[in-house]
């Protein structure tokens, strides 16, 4: 979770010299190589903030041409899966991973009461890649099954990581597609607790899939993906095997709310 960025090659090159009077012999030249261009990367996510609308989001802009039809690469944080096949692990979470997440004391749930997922995911760079995800602990060994699933369905997961702190104060940029479960924050425009801060939320391809209120989109650059009969890599439309994967564990989708309609998130207790 499209259009590759268009590389500018340039080319230098010289004109013969034409003389009329008899033929001669060129001097030994040496003709300067041109050296091959340094790769442009397609986009660089989190690069660019955008202004700020009255409500503290990110302005509302058209999507760049380059994601009008996201497939950017995945960078490995772990190692990928041996021979292309699945693998899900579950663990108490580490403490240099509870370190860099969104956790603190203040939150609605124990370190305890989380574990640390390793989950194999397909890139839409058609690798097989190994991401990692903070649920809770009632919750875990059903998440895997899912994974399991849209592994096997070869659905496309462009990022999956543990949300760092700086990330909820960050500027936005409009531009994220990180797959992600638990993150200590209300539920968007509340004071409450969302139900990622319980560990009891997915949000998966977010850019592909984003959530709308009003005029509002997050991602604020994702407007491309409103069209939900274009159908691309990495969005969830209803009766998909995403949908039913998550179903099948008792988890709603919020792509059925009237509003928000929040197309990239699945929860085991509805909100």
């Amino acid at each position: 979770m499209i259009l590759a960025a268009t590389a500018l090659l340039l080319f230098s090159c010289s004109s013969p010299v034409v003389t009329n009077g008899p033929a001669q012999t060129p001097s030994a030249t040496t003709t300067p190589s041109t050296p091959a261009p340094s790769p442009v990367p397609a986009w660089r996510v989190g690069a660019t903030p955008l202004p700020l609308r009255g409500d503290g989001f990110g302005q509302v802009l058209p999507t760049p041409p380059v994601l009008a039809d996201r497939s950017l690469p995945t960078t490995d944080l772990l190692p990928p899966p041996a021979g292309n096949r699945f693998a899900g692990t579950v663990n108490p979470v580490p403490a240099e991973v509870l370190a860099r997440s969104t956790w603190q004391a203040g939150c609605p749930v124990s370190a305890g009461e989380l574990r640390y997922l390793t989950l194999s995911f397909w890139g839409f760079d058609g690798r097989a890649h190994t991401g990692e995800m903070l649920v809770n602990a009632s919750v875990a060994n059903a998440v895997v099954t899912v994974f399991g699933q849209l592994f096997a369905a070869k659905f496309p997961i462009e990022e999956m990581r543990v949300t760092a702190p700086a990330e909820l104060t960050a500027p936005p940029t409009g531009d994220g597609n990180n797959t992600t479960a638990f993150v200590c924050r209300p539920a968007r425009g509340q004071t409450n607790w969302s139900s990622h801060a319980y560990g009891l939320a997915i949000d998966v391809d977010p850019f592909c899939n984003p959530y709308t209120k009003g005029d509002l989109v997050l991602p604020e650059l994702a407007s491309a993906y409103l069209d939900r009969g274009k159908l691309r890599p990495g969005m969830i439309v209803p009766g998909d095997r995403t949908v039913a994967a998550f179903s099948a564990i008792g988890w709603t989708w919020g792509g059925t709310w009237t509003t928000p309609k929040d197309r990239m998130h699945f929860s085991a207790d509805g909100r």
